[in-house]
């Protein structure tokens, strides 16, 4: 199951100590949120302006009375399109720019109840799971430098001990005074990397008893209850010496600083209601689950798994080992090509839990030119850098990104269209002789222009049968 962790977003906001761009998401409107996705989305303008619309009433929701905003549910969105047009792309940026907690899950890898398989409120669990650790991290953030110098006095203990007791009581003049010099000089070359050569004992815990998970209930998944993590002291194993250099002796100590300073019991509140106020699940291959009338072989579980995800979607309360989380206001973004079935073969509740519905159009050349060369982090810009981390300039003529949309799109229409994907085929097989050979090129310099794309790829693009195996 993919987990797509938040970064920052190059908005105006405020900057923390830390120096990163924090967003503020309260002066984003819908047309700033489009921007921003077309940053990394080409085209699919109706979706974009959906889940902008989504997220600032999300925004709008939060500024309500609570007796008011408890009413207002989510408008979870069905995205209708072929394969590889930027529709997972879409809740993927909408998330890293919200800085929710999000997860993609494939609703053809659940079954239902009471056959083997996952089961549907595990997608709530793992959304759980990862908001603990975004919140866990932004915690750690908080606490970096206090731990950090925590760690450095502990470090200091290790390489001059404190005086012992009889000595400090007798004369608490001058020997505590030269241990304090002594000890301030230790800490101006620890900060200079004088004493990164120093080796020091540190204690590293050693686990005596192997981790597993107390299971029960109904589910396999529905409780799953960490033995380590109820009784801590039974079986947190003993601890031993270890010696090890100074750098790493202080990244050891600089970890067991933060973890101190963490409270993992409020980080797991905060993370349960991070996700029942900000979550974003995103349902794919929905039409993977729709029932077929006269459809061959065993068909007793796609009607089962739309019923079992109707209440996570509707707002259910799943048990996790952080607490209860209500599903109530997490927004849901499912997505399918259907090109079999058609969301009307959905059963009527679940359908009628997706209010907003988009169709993203499939890609043509023109859409492929601009992917290949606009968005932030585009194919041509990856292997440029690719290829300078050898020391070879590599520069795309606009005649060769021509020349490979109109490859990609050749193939698509010939064999399966995958949309965009099939760019990477296409590009990673005309850049193939020279990724190859870039370590030993005397030539530094590389253009690539249309003859060079007809020379690579005419062959195979005009041999059906060939590219329908290469490409």
């Amino acid at each position: 199951m993919p987990i797509y962790l938040p970064e920052s977003t190059e908005l105006i906001g405020s900057t923390p100590p830390d120096g990163t761009i924090e967003p503020l998401l309260d002066t984003l409107t819908p047309r700033q949120i489009v921007a921003e996705l077309d940053k990394y989305v080409i085209s699919q303008a109706q979706a974009k302006r959906a889940v902008a619309v989504a997220l600032r009433n999300r925004m709008r929701r939060q500024k309500l009375p609570p007796d008011l905003a408890e009413e207002v549910a989510p408008k979870n969105i069905l995205m209708i399109g072929p394969t590889g047009v930027g529709k997972t792309e879409i809740a993927r940026r909408l998330a890293r720019l919200a800085q929710s907690p999000f997860i993609k899950v494939e609703a053809s890898k659940f079954t239902e109840v009471g056959y083997v398989g996952r089961d549907v409120e595990s997608m709530v669990r793992d959304l759980v799971g990862l908001a603990v650790e975004m919140v866990r991290e932004e915690r750690l953030v908080e606490v970096r430098v206090k731990a950090r110098r925590d760690a450095e006095e502990r470090l200091l203990d290790l390489l001059l001990p404190p005086l012992p007791p009889s000595v400090r009581d007798n004369d608490p003049g001058p020997a505590r005074e030269q241990h304090q010099r002594t000890r301030e000089r230790l800490r101006a070359q620890l900060a200079e990397g004088r004493l990164d050569e120093r080796e020091v004992e540190v204690d590293v815990p050693q686990k005596s008893f192997p981790s597993f998970e107390v299971i029960s209930g109904s589910s396999i998944e529905e409780i799953d209850i960490n033995i380590k993590d109820m009784l801590p002291n039974l079986f947190q194993g003993r601890s031993r010496k270890r010696r090890v250099k100074v750098p790493e002796a202080l990244d050891h100590l600089v970890q067991e600083e933060e973890q101190k300073l963490v409270d993992s019991e409020s980080v797991g509140t905060a993370a349960v209601e991070r996700v029942e106020q900000a979550g974003i699940i995103f349902i794919d291959e929905i039409d993977k689950i729709t029932g077929r009338e006269g459809g061959q072989g065993p068909d007793v579980s796609r009607e089962g798994v739309q019923r079992d995800i109707l209440p996570i979607v509707e707002g259910t309360t799943v048990n996790t080992k952080h607490g209860t989380v209500r599903t109530d206001h997490i927004l849901f973004i499912a997505a399918g090509a259907f090109h079999v079935a058609s969301p009307a073969d959905l059963i009527p509740e679940l359908q009628g839990r997706f209010p907003i519905r988009v169709e993203l159009d499939a890609l043509e050349t023109g859409d492929f030119v601009r992917i290949l060369t606009e968005p932030r982090g585009s194919l041509v810009k990856q292997y440029m850098a690719l290829l300078a981390t050898e020391g070879i300039t590599l520069t795309f003529k606009p005649d060769a990104v021509d020349r490979v949309a109109e490859f990609a799109t050749l193939v698509n229409e010939r064999s399966e269209n995958i949309g965009a994907r099939r760019l990477h085929t296409v590009m990673e097989k005309l850049l193939d002789e020279i990724s190859f050979n870039a370590p030993e090129l005397d030539e530094k310099t590389i253009v690539i222009d249309a003859a060079y794309v007809d020379r690579m790829l005419a062959d195979i693009v005009n041999d059906e049968d060939l590219s329908r195996y290469i490409l």
